[in-house]
């Protein structure tokens, strides 16, 4: 194995910082430009007050009516006591509702209103807003391979703990 200083090609940040080690791992890239996309659209999203999570919450929701809080949470990686505070946020303000489910009586089954659904497309045009420079410096079938990969990291990581 070359050692650091063998690298032929180094990774470099926009001000010219040397990664060293950082520029072949995937966490601190994945973590840093997580950290960037996350305090913008805190930012865009404070005035509506709603908890983190909550935008993709009711995506999901919404692309899966009558969909289980820990099917929701598995899916966004969160931990199900979170989602469980989102959704009761989600529900006193009208955007969401529980409904117990048909098949298994144990479990709720989520639906979005129609509040909820429109408060949803907003969010996501803000943060399609907060994604722009990543959609402009990048193709859409690049766009689409970035989350493509994303994905399949996302789930060779969580078929590694099934194991």
């Amino acid at each position: 194995m070359a050692g650091v200083e063998g690298e032929k090609h180094r990774q470099r940040m926009a001000d010219g910082m040397d990664l060293g080690l950082l520029g072949d791992s995937v966490g601190p890239a994945v973590r840093h430009l997580r950290n960037l996309l996350t305090s913008r659209i805190i930012a865009a999203y404070e005035p509506y007050g709603l908890r983190s999570g909550s935008h993709s919450t009711m995506a999901l929701i919404a692309a899966n009516p009558g969909c289980s809080q820990s099917e929701i949470a598995r899916n966004i990686g969160m931990d199900k006591s979170i989602v469980v505070a989102i959704v009761d946020d989600l529900e006193k303000r009208g955007l969401a509702e529980r409904q117990r489910s048909t098949e298994d009586r144990r479990r709720n089954a989520l639906m979005l209103t129609a509040k909820g659904r429109g408060l949803m497309l907003e969010l996501d045009n803000l943060g399609r807003t907060v994604e722009a420079p990543i959609r402009e410096a990048l193709s859409v079938e690049e766009v689409q391979h970035l989350i493509s990969l994303t994905r399949r990291a996302i789930d060779a990581l969580m078929a590694s703990e099934a194991e």
